[in-house]
């Protein structure tokens, strides 16, 4: 009962949090039609704002919610779990991404989703007795399986996402709890909202013939830009990256500004297409690939995606990916004539998410639930095949596995939380 109890509560919690950030979202639209420079205002101030208020107690709602989930199962120590999974952070997590969302971030609410679905049913567990270390760990999978699945409305992609990028083993035990509250919070999904595909149903295919040329361009293209951004967000490994990530920690609430400030500019450049989750940009290409007005919508939507991370605010990149892997796919389907556009540009997105998470199944099965399309099961499984061989050339750890490896080793070397940084970062801008 305490399961199901839980699982109606993050099913809940998902769909408020859908209709709450249509609306904020809406009124940052409504503002964009009064002037389209208003964000050069507002986009930094509230970046600003936000990265000051997440230095404190709220260091944990930072960034997208799933490395910090994935953190929680690596380290059973009830403290670190705490820390990252507190109702103050759930609560906080939800409040603080609308307001970044509000303000045109370039962000999704997918990954915070599961981030407050985990905390909450982590949560409930403890109140109630659940508090040896494995019961846990049951709780905090199941929910963040419910959260993902409730967010997009995909209960098997809820369930394989626990199981392949979530959890390291999944024992049987395990499978049944999570196979329990992602049922649940569907059924309180689908009570609500009806049955639905999060983007409509797409219905194209891709003959086997040279059309699957689509296959290998999108599959090996995403997959290397995915890794690239992956690598971007990161903010180690090269020079320039490295003297980043060092400014920002020097000077966390002027650095978010500035990447206010670059967002604004590129909504500029955009006509204001690269704000927000890109679920509508994604959509239309989707539904009328072969006339997108705007052909750089993919790389303007990728850029607008790191600065907005770089910003180190609340927020997922679950639904961005998803439109930068759509504008990728709109820009490769002149190189395949023979294809449905609409075919080519679900390849583009199915392979970039693949490219940022190296999570296949996951990407593969989300895309397929998101546009009600079995017809393309096979190419997407194995354009996501190629994208994540593609990714691991640019970065070999998954980058959610990085940054939850970054928040155990930050707690083990110090267990002092002001140590410790949301999505990874240390205090000090240097990284293990």
């Amino acid at each position: 009962m305490l399961l199901w109890t839980g699982a109606v509560l993050v099913g809940a919690s998902a769909i408020l949090f859908a209709v709450l950030s249509n609306r904020v979202y809406a009124l940052f639209v409504h503002l964009l039609a009064v002037s389209p420079y208003w964000p050069l205002v507002l986009t930094p101030l509230v970046f600003a704002l936000l990265s000051w208020a997440t230095q404190g107690l709220l260091v944990a709602t930072r960034g997208s919610g799933i490395p910090q989930t994935i953190a929680a199962l690596q380290l059973d120590d009830p403290d670190f779990r705490s820390r990252l999974l507190s109702p103050r952070v759930a609560l906080g997590k939800m409040a603080l991404t609308l307001v970044a969302i509000g303000a045109g971030a370039s962000v999704g609410r997918e990954g915070p989703s599961v981030h407050v679905g985990a905390g909450l049913l982590y949560a409930l567990g403890k109140r109630f007795g659940f508090a040896e270390p494995q019961a846990a760990a049951r709780f905090i999978l199941a929910g963040g399986a419910a959260g993902i699945a409730a967010a997009f409305n995909t209960p098997l992609a809820g369930v394989v996402f626990a199981i392949e990028e979530m959890a390291g083993a999944f024992e049987t035990r395990m499978s049944g709890v999570v196979l329990t509250a992602v049922i649940v919070a569907g059924v309180v999904s689908l009570g609500f909202l009806g049955e639905y595909a999060y983007f409509g149903r797409i219905a194209s295919a891709l003959p086997l013939n040279r059309s699957w040329l689509a296959v290998l361009l999108c599959g090996t293209i995403c997959g290397l830009a995915g890794g690239t951004f992956a690598r971007l967000i990161l903010l180690e490994g090269f020079t320039p990256l490295d003297r980043f990530a060092s400014l920002r920690a020097r000077w966390p609430v002027l650095f978010a500004a500035g990447c206010g400030l670059a967002l604004a500019l590129l909504g500029l450049a955009s006509a204001g297409n690269v704000y927000g989750t890109g679920y509508d940009q994604a959509r239309a290409i989707l539904e009328n690939a072969s006339v997108m007005p705007l052909d750089a919508f993919g790389v303007l939507k990728f850029l607008a995606n790191v600065v907005s991370y770089w910003a180190g605010i609340p927020g997922g990149i679950f639904s961005p990916a998803l439109a930068v892997g759509a504008g990728i796919g709109h820009n490769l389907t002149p190189l395949v004539p023979g294809a449905e556009p609409s075919a080519v540009v679900l390849l583009g997105m199915a392979s970039y998410l693949t490219g940022v998470t190296q999570a296949p199944l996951t990407s593969a099965i989300i895309s397929m639930e998101l546009t009600d399309n079995r017809e393309m099961a096979i190419p997407i499984l194995a354009a996501c095949l190629l994208a994540r061989a593609a990714s691991s050339l640019v970065l070999r750890t998954p980058v959610y596995k990085v940054l939850a490896n970054r928040l155990v080793a930050d707690f083990e070397r110090t267990s002092a939380p002001c140590a410790v940084q949301s999505d990874g970062d240390q205090i000090n801008g240097k990284h293990p």
